[in-house]
């Protein structure tokens, strides 16, 4: 099958799996679209909203309908290490033997990933880069695809532990999730408060879902809208020469090269989801708020004149 084939079949696909996963999820449909484009892209995702707004049902829903295995794990302040990747036990025949964790499977939910300590958090850091684990000095490979969705509670902070920079960077989007419309709440209510059950039904299998994230990085893309996404990445670097009054006058850190690159894979995606073989400027502004956010570090002049992650990434394009 030629790639344009290809690419054709995947759209077709895609808008049936949209409408799998809207069975049971209703409305968050540029929630949806994020999270796909970066399991598509070979990313990962991290997840801003308050309690109840069905986040853990929201990725249980989309790894049923891309037909992957799926773990949860609660991040707890007395979680170590050995809780997410595994440990070695004893056998009865007095045998080391390895007993994975919950890391091992396709589509990791880490909820409330600000709640355990920095050592925890730090056991996720081989497996979302390398998509592999070390423990007692064996290496063990993760079945691809690998994805992990964080989820972040914004408004308790206390007996948090914020996520380092090296980790958040780490994450290819990250998503606020905001409170439905009264329209939506009132559909939610209905469909939740009934005793019907609809069953998602999984459209894809893992190598498929590998071959596509082949597939997507063969698109091409022209020389100048790789340098768009480069130069819009340097502009949020307060001491380079192209960066904006807004940016020199209210962050202290900008984004790294990851965002270029996430820039350029989620942007192949979000073209070919909307039908188009290679993608142009439109495509890399539409991701670009996602990627940004958690990688521009604002100042506290900023935090004192009310200035928003979204006005400076505006000023970027």
């Amino acid at each position: 099958m030629s790639d344009v084939v290809a690419i054709e079949s995947f759209v077709k696909k895609y808008k049936l799996l949209k409408t799998e996963i809207a069975k049971v999820i209703i409305g968050q449909d540029a929630v949806v679209d994020q999270i796909l484009i970066s399991i598509f892209s070979g990313g990962h995702a991290l997840l801003i909203g308050v309690p109840g707004l069905a986040k853990t049902l929201m990725v249980n829903t989309i790894s049923q309908a891309l037909g992957l295995n799926f773990k949860r794990i609660q991040f707890t302040p007395d979680l170590m290490p050995s809780d997410i990747l595994g440990s070695e036990i004893l056998d009865e025949n007095r045998n080391f033997k390895f007993i994975k964790g919950p890391v091992f499977a396709n589509i990791i939910l880490a909820d409330e990933i600000n709640r355990t300590p920095p050592k925890t958090q730090a056991a996720l850091l081989e497996a979302m880069q390398e998509r592999s684990v070390t423990v007692s000095g064996h290496h063990y490979k993760l079945d691809l695809p690998y994805f992990v969705l964080a989820t972040q509670n914004p408004i308790e902070q206390e007996g948090t532990y914020p996520l380092p920079e090296a980790q958040l960077d780490r994450f290819m989007f990250a998503i606020n999730l905001d409170y439905p419309t009264f329209e939506e709440e009132v559909a939610v209510v209905k469909a939740t408060t009934s005793d019907v059950q609809n069953t998602v039904n999984p459209l894809f299998t893992a190598q498929e879902i590998v071959d596509i994230q082949h597939l997507l990085r063969r698109i091409p893309v022209a020389d100048n809208v790789v340098e768009y996404a480069v130069k819009m990445t340097g502009k949020t670097r307060p001491n380079s020469p192209q960066a904006a009054d807004l940016v020199k006058n209210y962050i202290d850190w900008g984004a790294g090269p990851r965002a270029s690159q996430n820039l350029i894979l989620a942007a192949k995606t979000h073209a070919a989801i909307h039908g188009k073989f290679s993608p142009d400027m439109e495509n890399v502004q539409a991701v670009a708020y996602s990627i940004f956010k958690h990688r521009i570090i604002k100042n506290y002049k900023a935090e004192a004149e009310g200035i928003t992650e979204e006005q400076i990434i505006t000023s970027l394009f």
